[in-house]
């Protein structure tokens, strides 16, 4: 029995695989990943590895931690309070207070009940085309699939805004209609009774397919949801800790105050470990309402892990790298634009990027699928996002250089060479 059926035998058949052909990676190096032939492929997908797969100097501090200390979090140590405190040193509007668990999905789960200890309400907006995680409560925001007996009543989806096909059929006028739909599913959830305890969106509206958007795009929808007593949520676990190059994080790209902030897969480079970071009166309303206690958020091994990890961000300056490669980038892609009609739009930010492909003006599916096989096969790791999952995604660690982009577009260049040649 090969390794993909004893998989399947003991984790189900279900269970999610990248391509047509399963890849085993055996060792991960920087931007590389190697399988069991020693052949090596360049990691364009992968945003857990945030400095890189197998970075020295978080390797050194879980091992050193490892091997002196780690112990139940009702224990006082002074690794996860330092790490509290230079994490929520990189945020402002007093975000100043943390909660570590382990992973995203419990981080948006616990923002979730923070919004309900604060407002006293339960109602929560979402768009129509998102993912925020794997507890009950999350997955009654994820769009790819309708949860058993439906979607509850106190949640509301709005429509995501898109490049391509803009919310009310205009990229101009797409903020207002944004605000509209919150409008509508606000005043849905105070006449059900449940009324509006959180807006809850990834700032770079990353599953949605990251649509370029100006500072300013939320402000209104977020004065509404402030009018009916709610607050905002921003899930940074895709664009959070500079990866978008401009700014440590999403929310402050848009230019909006979040009250309650998620951080998760990179934050400890592949270490299971992720936060909610909030004010101290929103973290006090949460201690208040709910018994909560972590067993293992915040140990003393996922503490240096962190800690490590933002260091290595600040010491190698990857926030910058992220900027200059990442737009770098964007200009290699658009000169492929030119060449093939089947790329419809280049768009992203930082390390963060990728091409939405359409023909006959539709979305063109079949050709995305191909083309992140294609390329799979010729050692360039990416996958597609979307609603009609036909845009290519790249989300490198964020130590990819410029020579890793010229490998990049060499192989999309010959994959679409390939791809459309057999249409």
């Amino acid at each position: 029995m090969n390794l993909i059926e004893r998989r399947k035998r003991v984790l189900g058949r279900h269970v999610t695989t990248f391509y047509d052909t399963p890849f085993a990676p055996v060792r991960g190096d920087g931007v590389w990943l190697f399988d069991a032939d020693g052949e090596r492929y360049l990691d364009c997908y992968n945003n857990v590895p945030h400095v890189g797969h197998c970075h020295p100097k978080v390797v050194d501090a879980i091992a050193r931690q490892a091997a002196t200390l780690n112990v139940h979090t009702r224990y006082v140590h002074d690794g996860v309070v330092d790490y509290g405190e230079r994490l929520t040193a990189k945020f402002d509007h007093d975000l100043t207070t943390m909660i570590m668990v382990n992973s995203g999905s419990e981080a948006n789960d616990i923002a979730l009940r923070m919004a309900q200890a604060v407002t006293g309400k339960t109602g929560v907006i979402g768009t129509d085309n998102t993912y925020h995680g794997n507890t009950a409560a999350v997955s009654q925001l994820n769009a790819k699939k309708v949860p058993v007996g439906g979607y509850a009543g106190h949640v509301r989806q709005v429509s995501a805004p898109d490049n391509l096909r803009p919310v009310g059929g205009s990229r101009d006028g797409q903020a207002a209609e944004f605000c509209a739909d919150v409008e509508t599913a606000i005043a849905e959830l105070e006449a059900s009774g449940h009324g509006v305890s959180a807006l809850i969106i990834c700032p770079y509206f990353a599953n949605e397919g990251f649509p370029t958007l100006e500072p300013g795009f939320m402000d209104r929808a977020i004065a509404a949801v402030r009018r009916a007593g709610g607050v905002i949520i921003a899930d940074e676990v895709q664009p959070g800790f500079g990866r978008i190059g401009t700014h440590w994080w999403g929310h402050e790209k848009l230019g909006f105050a979040p009250d309650i902030v998620t951080v998760g897969k990179p934050m400890a480079n592949g270490h299971p470990v992720a936060a909610v970071v909030t004010r101290a009166d929103v973290l006090e309303a949460f201690q208040d309402a709910f018994k909560y206690f972590n067993t293992f958020g915040g140990n003393p091994v996922s503490a240096a892990a962190a800690m490590a990890t933002l260091e290595v961000i600040e010491d190698e300056a990857l926030v910058e790298n992220a900027r200059a490669v990442g737009a770098y980038a964007i200009e290699e892609l658009n000169g492929l634009a030119a060449q093939y009609d089947v790329i419809a739009d280049v768009r992203g930010s930082g390390l963060f990027f990728g091409v939405e492909l359409m023909r006959g003006g539709q979305p063109a599916t079949d050709i995305c699928k191909r083309m992140v096989n294609e390329m799979r096969n010729n050692g360039v790791l990416l996958s597609s996002v979307g609603r009609f999952d036909n845009t290519l995604k790249i989300r490198p660690p964020c130590v990819f250089s410029r020579d890793n982009v010229d490998l990049l577009i060499d192989v999309m260049d010959s994959a679409f060479k390939k791809v459309l040649a057999d249409e």
